[in-house]
């Protein structure tokens, strides 16, 4: 139950989710009724009008109110007639956050009290509770759930810890025993989720949320933070931070004061909303506060909280690059954006870290995937490329010109294949490769021949899904030249 590989946590003001984490480290039980007492069950009715007096909004990324989602499910069971599901995605995907294991393996009882008030208020079925296969946070979470009683069966499910299994629609097939991948055509789970029944789907900070007002209500609840957006967040400050953290503020607070407080060297630029969010500007990220109104007044999002300043140490386009690659090798591959044209976006944009190409040629590149996915990871990958490139743009004319910007890329930005084992990518020995061009037209997602006809390829994990076809291409090569390698250094 080691809390070793979560960052350190930090407050501002008084803490609410994060309440007696200094003093006991994990709460069990006791501890946990000891800090923050007991609460009373809520209807249905009252569980909607406590989401909708605090504002209360899914912090896993999207932001979408929830008591929507709890009318929505309401409807659609007394619809059908048919008994409810609560799920809590806790799976947290994004190499960059960590908010939601903090609180797996420091106030567990937090998410299963929040998830117990929805499952007694609706009359649900079951809870089922989403968790990465990383081994974070399970022990404590299984540890929970054996010291009290749920008001209905309640389990745990793990999923691969890949970028896209935390995407709900991935999350429901996940637990249905399906391929952890979003579905190819978009369906609420409100109408239709877990064993085909409607499904309240919401991540572990926002059940956690919801079980603090339950206790506190909504006057004292909303007597912290914004009036508008009441109440704390909980934020991953990652990146250049010589202190990086898991903070929980209220709403309202600078983002300069958190920044500060983690020791951050801003650089050129803030990643915020993690790697489907968009960069801001250091002037930007000096001038807002902490709040949905605060990001989008700059162009950015809060979403799932996480805050990634650059620093001055790094080439910004490379760590772009870098990033841009693992999101291509992140997609379910089910669809042409993603196979084709997230390959093609990150070679534009590390042509553009290298020199060789422009900022219309990633538009052109972002252009063909927006809006064509069956899942938000093509427009996320776009949107954080092209924010890159705006807001770096005098490092894009600066690789451009050739002089480029005289500063390695350091890996600033956190990306998980650094350090797994068994991470598989191509090879050449460029002393038997000819130039045939065949590896290309077997894998044209990954491979392709540069200006002397030669295979050209990012260094990144090849995805699942295209294994079986980057195995032909090194069977089927004349000169027996490529092959594949994993980074414990086996070969294939």
């Amino acid at each position: 139950m080691s809390n070793a590989q979560v960052p350190p946590v930090a407050t501002i003001g008084t803490p609410r989710i994060t309440a007696g984490w200094d003093d006991y480290g994990r709460l069990d039980l006791m501890a946990h009724q000891e800090v923050h007492g007991g609460f009373s069950a809520l209807t249905s009715g009252e569980l909607i009008g406590l989401a909708d007096r605090i504002e209360l909004r899914g912090r896993g990324g999207a932001g979408f109110p929830f008591a929507k989602k709890v009318r929505a499910v309401m409807d659609s069971a007394r619809r059908q007639d048919l008994p409810p599901v609560i799920v809590v995605n806790a799976t947290e995907g994004e190499p960059p956050s960590w908010k939601d294991k903090a609180i797996l393996t420091r106030g567990p009882h937090l998410i299963l009290d929040g998830a117990a008030l929805a499952a007694a208020a609706l009359d649900a079925e079951e809870i089922v509770i989403g968790i990465a296969d990383d081994g974070i946070g399970q022990n404590s979470l299984a540890a929970a759930l054996a010291e009290r009683r749920m008001p209905v069966p309640t389990r745990i499910v793990t999923v691969p810890h890949r970028f896209i299994s935390g995407e709900g629609g991935a999350l429901v097939r996940g637990i249905n025993g399906e391929a952890h991948i979003p579905p190819g055509r978009k369906k609420r789970a409100s109408d239709s989720g877990v064993n085909g029944l409607p499904t309240l789907l919401s991540n572990a900070e926002t059940y956690s949320q919801l079980a603090i007002a339950a206790r506190i209500g909504p006057w004292e609840y909303n007597a912290v933070g914004l009036p508008e957006e009441p109440g704390t967040v909980m934020l991953t400050v990652g990146g250049s931070a010589k202190n990086p953290a898991v903070v929980e503020c209220p709403t309202g607070t600078p983002l300069s004061d958190i920044l500060a407080m983690c020791g951050a060297s801003i650089g050129p630029g803030v990643l915020v909303g993690g790697f489907h969010g968009k960069w801001i500007t250091r002037e930007a990220a000096e001038r807002i506060d902490v709040s949905r109104k605060g990001f989008a007044s700059v162009g950015g999002t809060i979403g799932a909280g996480m805050i990634l300043p650059l620093g001055d140490s790094t080439c910004p386009l490379g760590e772009v690059a870098q990033v841009t690659q693992y999101l291509a090798g992140e997609s379910a591959g089910q669809c042409g954006p993603c196979r084709l044209g997230l390959p093609d976006l990150a070679r534009t944009v590390t042509m553009v870290a290298l020199g060789g190409s422009s900022l219309e040629n990633v538009r052109a590149a972002a252009g063909v995937v927006k809006g064509r996915g069956a899942c938000s990871h093509p427009d996320g990958t776009a949107r954080f490329a092209m924010s890159a490139l705006e807001v770096f743009a005098k490092d894009v004319e600066a690789h451009a010109n050739g002089e480029g910007c005289g500063k390695p890329t350091r890996g600033i930005l956190p990306l998980p294949y650094r350090t797994a084992e068994g991470a598989m990518t191509f090879a050449v020995d460029w002393s038997r490769c000819d130039g045939h061009g065949l590896c290309a037209a077997v894998v044209p997602e990954v491979i392709r021949l540069d200006a002397n006809g030669f295979p050209a390829f990012p260094q990144t994990p090849l995805p699942p899904w295209i294994e079986p076809s980057a195995r032909k291409a090194v069977n089927m090569c004349p000169a027996l030249a490529l092959r594949l390698t994993t980074s414990g250094g086996g070969k294939h």
